[in-house]
């Protein structure tokens, strides 16, 4: 079964009351940050409460990210020293305009794990959050086995465009499609930006109703409270369920009965169809619509 990433929760790693609680909220990533998020006095405290939090036995049972300070900024080894030793299953790269920027994270997280024995890899996600990070998207979201996915990061490529956000995210259009095409040629995930104005659930839940519709895997979020919206949005309908069920049945029957092709009221169904259809079930149970036993 793939593993869903609807909600990547943003947690400020100098905020002690998140770190220390974040998993509750049961976002399906938890991503401490330890950039943009955290002041220049706080670095250092906040890579030591991050890195105790990863081995915390809340975590055990979550899937934890880190966005770390860029390797060519005083913090971005210290970052990587203390996180990978934590344990966290993803490294979020921050400003990734080109092939080199991940080909050298990779590099210096290889180097951590040999030192210290860490026989699982650690997965990377790239931010792309500039014109020449887009442009690049289609070679970056190709470059590294550890690449787990690409993810627009807004504010900084609004301000590169010389522009703004808007609620219609006109001004994004370019970049979510370039993405997303880059990804899905790549066999990656795609991930939508976080949605600035926490204020305007409104606002909020046109926008993941849009990525949704775009084929976006999920997106990223700076408050808890839009976890349940934004999970309800990406739950297929019973309506969809109970046609993903019929497809796999009559794909079933069809094995079953040697049969080389699949019909199902009358239509051909083809292999994307039932792969959509098991997509639809495995879905279905991330969101606790139905069990595994269902499906």
């Amino acid at each position: 079964m793939m593993k869903f990433r609807r909600s990547m929760l943003f947690v400020p790693g100098a905020n002690t009351a998140m770190v220390c609680n974040a998993f509750v909220y049961k976002p399906d990533t938890v991503m401490f940050d330890l950039e943009d998020s955290v002041a220049l006095s706080e670095k250092d405290s906040a890579r030591l409460m991050v890195y105790h939090a990863l081995q915390h036995f809340t975590y055990k049972d979550i899937e934890t990210a880190v966005r770390v300070n860029p390797l060519d900024s005083v913090f971005g080894h210290l970052d990587l020293q203390a996180v990978i030793r934590g344990g966290a299953d993803i490294i979020r790269l921050p400003k990734t305009d080109t092939v080199d920027d991940v080909l050298d994270m990779q590099s210096a997280i290889e180097k951590i794990e040999k030192e210290i024995g860490r026989t699982k890899k650690t997965k990377l996600l790239a931010a792309i959050e500039s014109a020449e990070g887009v442009v690049n998207a289609v070679q970056i979201a190709r470059c590294s086995d550890r690449l787990m996915g690409i993810a627009l990061g807004a504010e900084d490529y609004v301000r590169d465009l010389r522009t703004q956000r808007t609620k219609e995210g006109t001004e994004l259009t370019a970049a979510r499609a370039q993405i997303l095409l880059a990804a899905r040629a790549a066999k990656i995930q795609a991930f939508d930006s976080v949605f600035p104005d926490v204020r305007d659930k409104e606002g909020f839940i046109r926008e993941v109703e849009h990525v949704r519709g775009l084929g976006f895997d999920g997106k990223s979020l700076v408050n808890p409270n839009q976890i349940s919206i934004l999970h309800d949005i990406y739950a297929p309908s019973e309506k969809e369920i109970d046609w993903a069920y019929e497809v796999v049945e009559a794909a079933a029957h069809a094995e079953k009965n040697g049969l080389g092709v699949v019909s199902l009221d009358g239509k051909m169904v083809d292999a994307p169809i039932i792969a959509r259809a098991e997509f639809t079930l495995e879905l279905a149970i991330a969101s606790g619509l139905i069990g595994e036993e269902d499906e």
